[in-house]
């Protein structure tokens, strides 16, 4: 893992903690391979929220098309580094 990959998964489960107000986990606890559906109970307009905070975060566009394959923190921080690396 880069350290640019390592330090999006936490800026990203830090983003997820927040809006979600998830309590008892912190962002270097969370485990980045978790179903944000399955296993924290992300629903479609937190999902689309959380889109939207890390466009704003990154300068990227996230598609809607690709909100269901955004699954774990470990995927979202892989698709915003390939998004960054297209940018430049």
């Amino acid at each position: 893992m880069t350290t640019d990959t390592h330090q999006a998964i936490t800026r990203i489960a830090e983003i997820i903690i927040n809006e979600l107000k998830l309590e008892d986990v912190t962002p270097e606890t969370f485990d980045a391979d978790l179903d944000l559906v399955d296993e924290i109970g992300i629903d479609s307009m937190d999902l689309a929220t959380i889109a939207l905070v890390l466009r704003d975060e990154y300068g990227i566009r996230i598609d809607e098309d690709d909100y269901p394959k955004l699954t774990t923190v470990r995927i979202i921080a892989e698709y915003i580094t390939t998004k960054l690396a297209e940018k430049e």
